[in-house]
């Protein structure tokens, strides 16, 4: 699945679509063909990111947004209801199996590693989650759990949204390039997954679309 196949079929099928659906799908997908096009890992990493923001973010009552770890879980949930093909499950275990484990063992993308050097928890914390959240995945894999790998997955991707998005990076770093070309690779194929799984299900509450287009 790439841009252009989807785009076409987002055409076809638009005009019967809920217009807070059309307005997700038409933002991820510009995202999506911002990210193919692009040739170097921190900017397609990025571009990636905003698609898939675009997809699943939704604002909620009293200007509140709940936590980006909360609203993962429920959309991830809605996702691998949603995924009758097991689109998702092949992605974990037989796509990417490695990629999935190697970057799931990366403390560098784990946020309690940067804590830790932050000063805010002591060595022993830092040590203990790690080596927890790690026998954690490694169960929910031989368990074949795709909620909780995915999961976990995005919340390693998310600390490394943080480090590029908040400046904590230097673009083209070699320091960081297994986890950019990990997460780039995953991501470029999660993102055209959520988008086809969202036209095909447009009778499933997707919620309404941040910050929508307003005239005057």
């Amino acid at each position: 699945m790439d841009y252009e196949t989807l785009k076409t079929h987002h055409r076809e099928v638009r005009d019967d679509y809920p217009q807070s659906l059309n307005l997700r799908i038409h933002r991820a997908l510009s995202w999506l063909n911002r990210a193919e096009q692009c040739d170097d890992g921190d900017g397609q990493f990025i571009f990636l990111w905003i698609a898939f923001n675009a997809a699943y973010a939704n604002e909620i009552g009293g200007g509140e947004k709940s936590p980006e770890q909360k609203i993962f879980g429920q959309f991830i949930s809605k996702l691998v209801d949603l995924d009758k093909e097991d689109t998702l499950y092949n992605l974990m275990w037989q796509e990417f199996p490695g990629c999935v484990r190697v970057l799931l063992d990366n403390k560098y993308v784990f946020q309690p590693f940067w804590d830790y050097h932050n000063g805010k928890i002591d060595k022993e914390q830092w040590d203990s989650s790690f080596k927890l959240a790690k026998q954690a995945a490694s169960r929910a894999l031989a368990e074949h759990r795709t909620t909780a790998v995915f999961t976990a997955v995005l919340s390693r991707m998310y600390t490394l949204r943080n480090q590029l998005i908040h400046g904590g990076a230097t673009w083209n770093s070699a320091v960081n390039r297994d986890q950019v070309r990990d997460c780039s690779t995953l991501l470029g194929k999660i993102v055209p997954f959520i988008i086809k799984l969202m036209l095909d299900n447009p009778g499933t509450l997707w919620g309404a679309a941040c910050y929508p287009v307003i005239e005057d």
